[in-house]
């Protein structure tokens, strides 16, 4: 019998057609930079974490899913799920939920300007 690791989910990449308008895109809904760096042969975008006890991903130019139909990326805010969702509008995204309540915070699915789908999460 195996033991479970202590995080279900090491690291994320999400796909996008054009690195620069991501950046543009998700630095303004999260209201933060995100950080070049190189992970093999390609260019890619990490989300600002803590390294050492952090779980977090990055973008890369790639073939994002048909618009909603790919895994869910939940990304923390800084700041309300109601803020996060009016950056989202603004900034070329979808809001396509409401506000959703769980035991653990509230978040809203989203989808960015290529059809991944996001959940904005805020405890």
């Amino acid at each position: 019998m195996s033991t479970a690791p202590k995080d279900a989910i090491v690291w994320t990449e999400i796909p996008v057609t054009n690195l620069e308008a991501a950046r543009t895109f998700y630095n303004t809904v999260l209201s933060t930079e995100m950080k070049d760096m190189d992970m093999g042969p390609d260019k890619t975008l990490v989300f600002p974490y803590d390294g050492e006890n952090g779980v977090a991903g990055h973008l890369y130019v790639g073939k994002p899913a048909t618009a909603g139909s790919g895994p869910t990326i939940h990304l923390a805010l800084p700041d309300a799920v109601e803020e996060g969702m009016k950056r989202v509008e603004a900034a070329g995204g979808k809001v396509v939920s409401p506000v959703i309540e769980i035991p653990a915070g509230r978040f809203a699915y989203c989808t960015d300007p290529d059809g991944n789908s996001i959940g904005l999460f805020s405890n």
